[in-house]
């Protein structure tokens, strides 16, 4: 880990988008485990946020985004009304080639010497089956397997918070939360795409769906022989005649100066992490007339189970958290009108108002 550069430095004791608690470096020799994991806030308790197993380019490149995702995880958990903090870890390198037991025990044994600091849990490239695993040397590791007293898939909780993220931007702009014969775009229909777009289908939406991968697009056509169509890709799933919402569910960065200047959609509410592409996306937005639901608010399902699991979990008690994004939502709508700001704005200064409070209280 010789290469982090003077840029990663800086942002994590400077800028703005800094102030992180901690960064940990860790290395073990004899599995290749190369990892960092960045708190970014305990002051609502002890940081949450999952593993994340990517070849980055550099370990500098690994440990920017190391900070960026945990301080999102500050404010998304700040959001959720959870006692949490903000954490993220990266292990580098290609799960596909590099991830082995030995290397997530390796891992377990790091996470475990935070004491308790820092909970983690899947993120891209790790698995209920890895969480395991780690736990196997780390008691505070979260999507874990039912069978080893976790709760499993997160991304069903993660679609029902979605859809009522969706719910209550159509009452805020249209005065009716009902998404019956709305036309919804799901740009992703993975593992909560497909999910999200069973809610909009009972609820009697016509969905639009597209999706890299051909296979997971005939799933969904075959479970939702009707009221469900496919575009060829997302350029024209975002032009389609007649859309009223579009659900960004797959990569982040979505959202970017060429596909606002053609959305056809009028609210964007997406499980996707960091859908703007950068901070003058949500103007370009604004000034369209386009509601744009913050993402690491109506996504928040997730992370609401993996919480739970900590104090036993219950789907009822998580599902009914859940349903609470709702007024979340239309609070941060609220805000923002009340403000003049746009609505990620609006939810950022909420989070650090609890984050604020959290910290004077101590």
């Amino acid at each position: 880990m010789t290469d982090v550069s003077d840029g990663v430095l800086h942002t994590l004791f400077h800028s703005d988008q800094g102030g992180h608690e901690q960064v940990v470096l860790c290395q073990d020799r004899a599995s290749g485990l190369k990892a960092v994991i960045a708190l970014h806030s305990t002051a609502l308790g002890p940081a949450l946020g999952g593993t994340r197993f990517y070849p980055y380019a550099t370990e500098g490149e690994a440990v920017a985004d190391a900070l960026n995702l945990a301080r999102g995880m500050s404010y998304k958990n700040a959001m959720a009304g959870l006692d949490h903090g903000g954490g993220k870890a990266v292990i580098i390198g290609d799960p596909e080639t590099a991830k082995t037991e030995e290397l997530l025990l390796a891992y377990g044994r790091f996470v475990a010497s935070l004491g308790g600091r820092y909970v983690t849990a899947c993120d891209v490239g790790t698995y209920v089956a890895d969480m395991d695993v780690v736990a196997r040397e780390c008691r505070w590791t979260t999507g874990r397997s039912p069978e080893n007293g976790g709760a499993g898939d997160s991304s069903v909780l993660t679609a029902f918070g979605v859809y009522q993220g969706m719910r209550a931007s159509a009452q805020h702009l249209w005065g009716d939360p009902s998404l019956r014969d709305r036309k919804v775009g799901v740009a992703g229909v993975g593992k909560v795409g497909h999910h999200l777009v069973d809610h909009l289908r009972e609820e009697g939406a016509e969905v639009v769906i597209t999706d890299v991968r051909e296979d997971a697009v005939r799933r969904v056509l075959d479970r939702h022989p009707q009221g469900v169509t496919a575009a060829a890709d997302t350029g024209a799933l975002i032009r389609t005649e007649g859309l009223d919402v579009y659900a960004p569910c797959a990569l982040g960065g979505a959202l970017d100066d060429d596909s606002v200047s053609v959305l056809t959609a009028t609210v964007v509410c997406g499980a996707a992490n960091n859908q703007l592409a950068h901070p003058g996306v949500e103007k370009d937005l604004a000034d369209r007339g386009i509601l744009y639901a913050p993402d690491y608010v109506v996504n928040a399902g997730g992370v609401i189970q993996v919480a739970d699991e900590l104090h036993g979990f219950d789907f009822d008690r998580c599902r009914a958290k859940a349903a609470k994004i709702f007024d979340t939502t239309l609070a941060i709508f609220a805000r923002a009108k009340s403000d003049g700001i746009p609505p990620a704005a609006a939810a950022d200064r909420i989070a650090e108002q609890r984050m604020a409070e959290a910290r004077a209280s101590r």
